[in-house]
């Protein structure tokens, strides 16, 4: 279950809470009564793996010349 964080638009309490996804967001502050707001902060993003670089996907030669054709298997 996620963790949303919470802030009083009156008071300025902060806290979190633990809620489903199908819970209705909180409305009121517990310690004043006020109005509260979601707080939303940057997503962490973790990449995992050797390292993504610019050439990762790309062949030795250049991008704008064409791919060679696979060899032609030999018959015995």
């Amino acid at each position: 279950m996620p963790t949303y964080q919470y802030a009083c638009t009156e008071c300025d309490h902060a806290f979190e809470q633990v809620q489903s996804f199908s819970d209705d967001a909180l409305t009121v502050c517990p310690d004043c009564g006020g109005k509260l707001r979601k707080v939303f902060s940057a997503a962490g993003v973790v990449f995992k793996g050797s390292g993504f670089y610019r050439t990762d996907s790309r062949s030795s030669s250049s991008s704008s010349s064409p791919a060679k054709p696979a060899a032609p298997a030999a018959s015995s």
